[in-house]
């Protein structure tokens, strides 16, 4: 069963209202750009795999796994997102994956969320993007460099978004920051290992089934891509089959919370609709666990792949 929010869930009461309000704005502004940037990308091949990327990233990151010191981690996802469809329609997708989590799941606090998409989605998808886009410039087109430059963005973005919410945090008073910086930075460099294998092996898959998807075009056949979106959508519900052995230890950001004394200064949700991903009705915790996050993945498919068509036609009109 699915216990603890998901890798660098910011919850309500760890940020300063200031400073979680400094994080809506930068959050709006970015979309807001993501928008403008991916109206002129995204064609009938892209849209769909938006949904299909959503989904699986949702899936993926309710599988907890077990790291050093009893802490848990998962798939970040933004820097796959990234190197499939492009920084800004990275941004877009995880901010829908993001959004759902807090708004359906109370998973990430609702002040903190402009933080949280920032955090794991625009600096995940930029610096990932980017680390990867270089990386491979300097080793070349061949598998090799696909491997490397993959694991490094994949850690990168990590990394970087856990030293970003120690900065946040210690501008909120939460931690200092000479205790914050060091203890995140440490915790995620193991997280960001599991990122970085995950991420690898999602790119090695895909090179070797639909190396296209790795060269994205405008102009490739819808109904291939429609069988593809087909499969990509089975294995992501298949993820959530796995989500009751998901490791119950606490996720790197609530690892920090405990060992730095703040992990009270946490709010309760103002409401619950599918609390700690579970269903209400169903008592069996396993299928209330397997039933609320194929719920949530079939859910942020359809989201994202709405936000890829509004956004697709405003190109048109």
């Amino acid at each position: 069963m699915v216990h603890s929010p998901p890798l660098l869930h910011i919850p309500d009461g760890f940020l300063s209202t200031p400073v979680a309000l400094t994080g809506w704005a930068i959050a709006i502004v970015c979309i807001g750009y993501a928008l403008v940037k991916t109206r002129g990308q995204l064609g009938d091949r892209q849209i769909p795999l938006m949904g299909v990327l959503a989904a699986f990233i949702f899936a993926a990151q309710a599988l907890n796994f077990p790291v050093a010191g009893g802490t848990s981690g998962h798939l970040l996802g933004a820097t796959l997102a990234a190197i499939i469809l492009g920084p800004w329609a990275a941004v877009l997708i995880m901010t829908s994956v993001i959004a759902l989590q807090a708004v359906l799941f109370q998973d990430g606090g609702l002040l903190a969320l402009g933080f949280n998409i920032v955090n794991m989605g625009v600096l995940g998808a930029l610096t990932g993007h980017l680390t990867y886009r270089v990386t491979r410039r300097m080793l070349g087109e061949r598998r090799p460099g696909l491997i490397v430059a993959g694991a490094l963005g994949a850690w990168i973005s990590v990394e970087l978004g856990a030293l970003a919410t120690a900065l946040q945090l210690s501008l909120s008073g939460a931690s200092p920051l000479a205790i914050a910086f060091p203890t995140m930075a440490g915790v995620h460099a193991l997280i960001g290992i599991g990122e970085a294998l995950i991420t690898v092996g999602a790119l090695v898959f895909i090179s070797g089934t639909r190396p296209d998807l790795l060269r994205m075009g405008e102009t490739a056949p819808g109904k291939r891509s429609a069988s593809w979106v087909g499969v990509g959508l089975a294995i992501a519900l298949a993820l959530t089959l796995l989500t009751p052995f998901a490791s119950p230890d606490p996720d790197g950001l609530e690892r920090v919370a405990q060992d730095s004394g703040f992990l009270d200064a946490a709010q309760d949700p103002a409401y619950t609709i599918l609390p700690d991903y579970t269903i209400p009705f169903i008592e069996n915790p396993t299928l209330t666990t397997i039933v609320a996050v194929a719920t949530g993945t079939l859910l942020v498919f359809g989201i994202a792949y709405l936000v890829g068509r509004i956004n697709s036609r405003k190109m048109i009109t």
